[in-house]
């Protein structure tokens, strides 16, 4: 029984990841109103981030970048500068572009379906100059972080609800990225949520080419607890067909390299 049940969870999975045969009219088509580009928490500080990169960037050889690229968890105990976390945010979800007038979309430094960029930026952050430990929050359009608090315990939650991986509760950035579905689902419908897990995939390599980019070391993380994840982030855990739906989707450690 037990091994049937395995086989038909392996089935419906595998199908979700094919593209869906239904084709619902999506929001978008029905004129009603477009989500919200980014989530704004009303952080306790506000931190205003550069686009002057210059000075961090050691290695702008690409081919080298694709080369050296690989999961690296061991880092060294040297904390990362804001510059070099200004780097990694824009590099990922940095924007380039606002277009539209009534309805608009983000260009940024990644690719996303229909421009949707249905993700937000967390960080657990441990090290990193000038900064205190504890939870952050970035906004891509404004190119700054907002501090949401600290975490008590951060390194033993975070290892609890991140599958007791401590490299990374013990980094001195943890990147979490959760995704609002509707965002994509506004344009897309039923073929959102393949699109936006395609989606996260692009923001982490440009990550991991980044951290390539300015000495650091990065290693994604799929293994989570999806409740102990969303609830550390102040997500409601329970599943929702709420337009403002939010969670956990996908993480990777920043560390610079010993």
């Amino acid at each position: 029984m037990a091994d049937e049940y395995v086989k038909q969870r392996i089935m419906e999975l595998r199908e979700m990841m094919k593209a869906p045969a239904d084709d619902i009219l999506s929001d978008q088509l029905k004129g009603l109103e477009q989500p919200s580009l980014e989530r704004k928490l009303g952080g306790s500080k506000i931190i205003y981030l550069t686009k002057n990169f210059e000075n961090v960037i050691k290695n702008n050889d690409f081919l080298n970048l694709i080369n050296a690229r690989t999961s690296k968890r061991k880092y060294s105990e040297e904390a990362l500068t804001q510059y070099e976390l200004a780097f990694l945010l824009w590099s990922t979800q940095g924007i380039k572009s606002i277009v539209g007038k009534e309805r608009k979309a983000t260009f940024r430094t990644v690719p996303s379906a229909g421009a949707r960029h249905p993700f937000e930026t967390y960080l657990f952050i441990n090290k990193v100059i000038g900064l205190k430990p504890g939870l952050y929050h970035y906004m891509a359009i404004e190119h700054q972080l907002e501090y949401l608090g600290p975490i008590e315990n951060q390194v033993e939650q975070v290892s609890e609800a991140f599958g007791g991986q401590k490299f990374f509760a013990n980094a001195p950035v943890g990147f979490v990225w959760s995704v609002i579905p509707y965002r994509t689902e506004w344009r897309y419908s039923t073929h959102a949520h393949k699109y936006a897990l395609i989606d996260v995939g692009h923001v982490c390599e440009n990550l991991y080419l980044a951290c390539e980019a300015i000495g650091c070391g990065a290693c994604a993380i799929g293994a989570y607890n999806q409740p102990l994840a969303d609830k550390l982030l102040g997500f409601d855990a329970s599943p929702s067909a709420d337009k403002e739906a939010e969670f956990v989707v996908y993480a990777a450690a920043v560390g610079k390299l010993e």
